[in-house]
């Protein structure tokens, strides 16, 4: 079958397709024919050996999968590594059926996106109504998705994104506010949008935007932290945490795995809210299977909105 295949850590040259063996089988996992794979943050880190869970080359990258399974019955999983090739090994407690209101592309933007989405803010967080919170990478997988599950829970949210077009995308989408996530007065900035410090914050890039971030949110305030996608991991200032009785949370979807609920609910919370039409995952670029480095090239680059994928099927 034909699979990306990484052989050393590095640039998205390393991504190269190749022609491998079928994944032998595994108890308590299906094997899936792949039809989508999506794209996320935590390839890049895999593909830079900076991951949390460390990897052994050679490696197949990829984390969630769109597909069929016994005959064409559609569904959408999680998977650890795998997922960039034509067929891979689904564990049933993280797959779950599509039903047929939802594409497959808005089936693939749900799987670890949405599943992080809902479950920084519901249980990291523990966000409820009328708090605000403020969402980074506003147009991206993740962040578009949280603007529209902190909105439709009646939150106020303060929105973070790089360009003009994202953040015009961000009020679409129903942020209360949106704010230049490269200003070097960020903190200042949030502080403005939102009426004074927030209750809430995520926080996905690290550095000095970590910091920023954080000065924004009030005491006895919450901030859940997924990721440092500008590559500086950030140092959390503790003497400022115990002074504002700041919590501080880290979260990683595969920590969720195990759990027989957590996931299980989110999923049908979040398959019900796109059947109704109060959640609307961004589709974004769709590549060929071969084109994998081309896409990791601009998601370095910033520059795309929405989910990105490769079609496994050319």
């Amino acid at each position: 079958m034909r699979a990306i295949v990484m052989r050393e850590f590095g640039g998205p040259d390393v991504l190269r397709l190749e022609d491998v063996p079928e994944p032998a089988p595994r108890g308590g996992h299906s094997l899936v024919d792949v039809t989508l794979a999506g794209i996320n943050y935590a390839d890049v880190h895999v593909r830079g050996d900076s991951y949390l869970a460390p990897v052994e080359l050679p490696y197949v990258p990829g984390n969630e999968v769109v597909g069929t399974v016994d005959g064409g019955r559609r569904v959408v999983g999680l998977c650890r590594g795998g997922g960039y090739a034509e067929r891979t090994l689904l564990h049933r407690r993280v797959t779950w059926d599509i039903p047929d209101a939802i594409s497959d592309e808005q089936a693939v933007a749900l799987a670890l996106q949405g599943n992080s989405a809902w479950h920084l803010l519901f249980t990291s967080l523990r966000l409820t109504e009328g708090e605000t919170v403020v969402v980074p990478a506003a147009a991206g997988g993740v962040g578009s998705l949280a603007v529209q599950l902190a909105a439709r829970a009646g939150a106020k949210v303060i929105a973070l994104a790089g360009s003009p077009e994202k953040r015009t995308l961000a009020g679409e989408l129903g942020a209360h506010a949106v704010v230049d996530s490269t200003a070097e007065d960020l903190t200042e900035r949030i502080l403005e949008a939102a009426g004074g410090p927030v209750a809430a914050a995520l926080e996905m890039t690290g550095g000095v935007t970590f910091e920023r971030t954080l000065a924004a949110v009030a005491p006895r305030g919450r901030l859940a932290v997924y990721g440092f996608a500008g590559g500086e991991l950030a140092s959390v200032p503790t003497r400022e945490l115990m002074e504002r009785s700041i919590t501080v949370s880290g979260f990683w979807l595969p920590q969720l795995y195990a759990d027989r609920t957590a996931l299980p609910t989110s999923m049908r919370a979040l398959f019900d809210a796109v059947a109704e039409g109060t959640l609307k995952p961004l589709t974004g670029a769709v590549y060929g299977l071969g084109e994998a480095a081309r896409a990791h090239h601009e998601l370095a680059a910033r520059t795309p909105t929405g989910k990105l994928a490769l079609d496994v099927t050319r």
